[in-house]
């Protein structure tokens, strides 16, 4: 891949295509794909056990809402750490090695959480299982490099799907479990299955070695360039940002609502069920994409987004009515997350771990800020308040969204012959003529 005319370099730089290091035999192709499926959505459900259990946490370590609100934001936060800090390793790294590290650590610090015999060593556990729950995000990119080139798309796809039932099943299987038993039970359960996951990965996923001897500075170093010269990084990161904003601020205090609501802990273990048909969204957004159709999809799902919070708002005594908002707000921000993922995946095939890392360090931080803002504003002025803030995020990110859109008619305009990328930000339509530069055009 050539770079354009003054970018920087990206060092360490891996052709797409072709056989690559730690591929695996075709036979073995659907086994390790749905391996991998399953590690994303084990690993990644760590970052969202606490938040049906918020109430039985304050219980009982006796805690306000201001502070048990904390497990979640220091979990996000520790994810996003993790992000920055360990999923770029995957470029450079043996990322089987990488995975398998992680996993040891996710073991012990579930095994804290579920021994944590105060709130302040249950939160200093909580930030470190939050770090290591971006083994999610460095599966990822290893499912990209072990199956083949022409059935890339299809098969990342599922791992995501992994992904995402880990996200919207895990309220649910939390908040089940600890009303037949404990909350200390999910903890442990959560240590079990990731030692028993780290096992069956040993055996299954394939070797690679270092694919250059890069300094971490430099690697780091890498990302901001990444940053700066890839507005499509920039421009999905902030609309994801603002959508997972909203997911956190709702999900962080509707335990408390629904609490407030008289509904027991199996009865908010069962609400969080709902989320799970956010999952049905990936497919379809991901179709909408590879038709072109990913700009306007985009703006579809910042509105639809601002609208349910808007819906939860004015609905706040009734569960039924939040069940219903709760199940919009989750397709349109999954949807939302696979669109911003095939467009930045789309970029610099050899640098995919530290594009995910951005992308989604990114909006994991304004899902922290997110879980922050919740549990003041619940205590402060309600759940409407709550709410008020939730559809606030999608509608600013809409007003890029349409900024972005005028920009692009007002350049088509100009130059009627140009390709400017047609309506997608990851179709293929919308690749430049100036192909020499391995860069896309406007479009995206």
């Amino acid at each position: 891949m050539q770079q354009s005319p003054g970018s920087a370099a990206l060092p360490n730089a891996v052709p797409d295509g072709g056989a690559q290091p730690g591929q695996v035999a075709p036979e073995r192709v659907g086994r390790v794909v749905a391996l991998l499926a399953v590690a994303a959505g084990i690993t990644v459900a760590n970052l969202y056990y606490a938040q049906p259990l918020l109430d039985a946490l304050a219980g009982d370590f006796g805690v306000g809402r201001d502070a048990v609100s904390l497990v979640v934001t220091l979990g996000q936060l520790g994810y996003a750490a993790g992000i920055v800090a360990l999923v770029p390793l995957g470029d450079v790294v043996d990322d089987r090695k990488l995975t398998l590290r992680v996993l040891s650590v996710a073991v012990a610090a579930a095994a804290a959480c579920a021994l944590a015999p105060s709130f302040v060593v249950f939160l200093a556990a909580a930030l470190v299982l939050g770090s290591t729950a971006v083994v999610a995000q460095i599966v990822l990119p290893i499912a990209a490099r072990v199956v083949p080139a022409e059935r890339r798309g299809q098969l990342v796809g599922r791992v995501t799907g992994g992904l995402l039932l880990g996200i919207l099943l895990a309220r649910a299987f939390a908040g089940l479990v600890a009303a037949a038993s404990s909350w200390r039970v999910v903890f442990g359960f959560s240590a079990v299955a990731m030692a028993v996951l780290a096992v069956v990965l040993a055996r299954s996923l394939p070797r690679r070695g270092p694919t250059g001897a890069l300094h971490y500075r430099s690697l780091l170093g890498s990302v901001a360039v990444l940053v700066r010269e890839e507005p499509v990084l920039r421009r999905r990161a902030l609309y994801q940002a603002a959508m997972f904003g909203a997911f956190s601020l709702f999900w962080t205090s509707a335990s408390f609502q629904l609490a407030g609501l008289g509904v027991g802990q199996a009865g908010i273990g069962v609400f969080a069920l709902v989320g799970a048909a956010g999952a049905l969204a990936a497919p379809l957004a991901g179709r909408l994409g590879d038709r072109g159709l990913g700009r306007p999809a985009t703006g579809v799902a910042l509105l639809v987004a601002a609208a349910a919070a808007g819906i939860a708002g004015f609905g706040a005594r009734s569960v039924l009515v939040l069940a219903v908002a709760a199940v919009v707000l989750d397709l349109a921000v999954q949807a939302n997350l696979v669109l911003g993922q095939q467009a930045v995946y789309a970029r610099r095939p050899e640098a995919r771990s530290r594009m995910n890392a951005v992308y989604i360090g990114s909006f994991f931080l304004a899902g922290a800020a997110g879980s922050a803002v919740s549990g003041f504003a619940y205590t402060h002025g309600g759940w409407r308040a709550v709410m008020t803030v939730a559809a606030a995020l999608p509608l600013l990110a809409l007003l890029r969204w349409v900024g972005e859109v005028r920009s692009l008619r007002g350049r088509g305009r100009r130059r009627p012959t140009a390709a400017i990328g047609g309506v997608s930000d990851a179709h293929p339509g919308g690749v430049s003529a100036r192909r020499g530069s391995g860069r896309t055009g406007p479009g995206r």
